[in-house]
This record gives structure tokens, sequence and C-alpha cells, in this order.
């Protein structure tokens, strides 16, 4: 299966879910535009108020719609946007790829940075979403299923159907870990 865009979604507020659009722009080392994320410095509500210096390592947003496709296994339903993903994708394990990973969508590409951390307000969309995203490993630990977190590396446009091209990083890959 071929990796592919199904949604893509911005909110200029602080709100937990996106309005799904068309199309979204990705301005490098900003983020999406008109998103409430967008920006050098960390933009986060949450992170913010630790450092408002610190450099934004969460400004897009994915998620894998296989994610939506197990949580309706367990009675969830969840739809793209839903839960604050700028980028909902099908075909490709995020939560495998390397740091430093670069995505190349649409005319744009994006680093992964990291694993995005679940928070309560998962709950307020549907209780028990946020303990669904979670998984205890006996011998890996928590696994936090809730998407991955880029920068912007290039500009360019997002579109639902753009296929997505991967390259990973050289040398030895450093795992997946919540900013």
């Amino acid at each position: 299966m071929t990796a592919r865009v199904i949604a893509v979604a911005v909110s200029p507020k602080h709100t937990m879910s996106k309005p799904v659009r068309d199309r979204i722009r990705l301005i490098e080392g900003h983020g999406v535009e008109g998103d409430a994320h967008m920006g050098k410095t960390v933009k986060h509500r949450s992170r913010v108020h630790i450092d408002p210096a610190a450099p934004n390592l969460r400004q897009v947003h994915l998620i894998h719609a296989e994610l939506f496709d197990e949580l309706r296994t367990k009675g969830f339903d969840i739809a793209p946007g839903q839960m604050g993903e700028n980028i909902t994708t099908r075909g490709l394990d995020l939560l495998a790829l390397p740091r430093g990973t670069h995505l190349h969508i649409g005319t744009a590409a994006i680093e992964v940075t990291g694993l995005r951390n679940p928070c309560t307000q998962l709950d307020g969309i549907q209780p028990g979403l946020m303990e669904a995203v979670l998984e205890r490993h006996p011998e890996r630990g928590l696994i936090r299923k809730a998407g991955i977190m880029a920068v912007v590396a290039a500009d360019g446009e997002v579109t639902v159907d753009n296929t997505i091209r991967v390259t990973l990083p050289a040398g030895n890959h450093e795992p997946l870990k919540p900013v």
C-alpha cells in the first residue's frame, strides 16, 4: 500500500479538534499556516508556561488512520482532525519512524521530532479516549499511539490524497520519544 494523506486540518484557536480542509500550507521553520501552534518557539499552552523561548518541535501533528480503525474496535468513533492532528495518513507506520526522518508530502517536507504525548483533553472528545491511545507493554513500557510531531523542513502545500515519501536519517536510528 502506498502511504497517503487522507485528511488535512488546521485551527487558528487552541482547540482539541481542528476543522478538515482540502489543503494546508506548511511554512519552513514555523509550521502550518493559520494554525494556533505555528511558530519557531513553543506554542502548546502546556509547554509555554515552562519555557516560552523553547524551540517548537511540535509544529505539525500527524496521526495514522489505522489508529482510528483500532479505536473503532474499542467502541470509539473518531474522525480525522478530531484529535488535533494536522495531517491524517494511511499506509505508513508513523510510530515506527526514527527521529530525524523526513517525510516528503505534496510539495512540502517535514522532519519527525518525536511522539505526541496524549493528554486528558482527549477524554473531552470521548470518555476513556486517553487511556485507549496508551498501551502498557511488559518489555517496552508505555506505548503512546496518539501520533507523531514534526517541524517543517521545506515550504509547500499538502492536500488530501498526496503520497508520502520517506527518507530515513543517516547513521544510527533513534527511536521516537515524547516531545
